[in-house]
């Protein structure tokens, strides 16, 4: 289709340059999506080094009633990285925190995040 300059308009698809980039482009898409997800996820828990001590909390009065304490931990996001504590309001009658821990199986450490149970 011509348009008020002259010029052919094409769209992405209909045109053979258009195939081709479509073509060119859907592997490479694939590749990057694939690559962001490789966080050596292993199914329950991130791969990791063993992480360092726990730090010592002070924590007052709870905000109100139903509130439970959930202590601080080290978080594994491509490093440890302190998270403090704080309190909360259980997602549902009878829920328990569970805090995250770091386990050694078969020469690698896991690290399982914290949940509510």
């Amino acid at each position: 289709m011509k348009g008020a300059t002259g010029w052919e308009r094409r769209t992405f698809l209909t045109s053979e340059d258009g195939m081709k980039r479509a073509l060119w482009l859907t592997p490479v898409l694939t590749f990057f999506s694939l690559v962001g997800c490789a966080e050596h996820y292993y199914g329950y828990g991130y791969y990791a080094p063993p992480p360092p001590a726990l730090r010592a909390e002070v924590y007052g009065y709870a905000p109100g009633p139903g509130y439970v304490w959930i202590g601080g931990y080290w978080n594994w996001d491509r490093g440890y990285h302190w998270v403090p504590g704080s309190w909360a309001r259980p997602p549902r009658p009878h829920a328990v925190w569970v805090p995250g821990r770091a386990h050694y199986d078969h020469g690698r450490y896991y690290y399982e995040r914290g949940r509510w149970r």
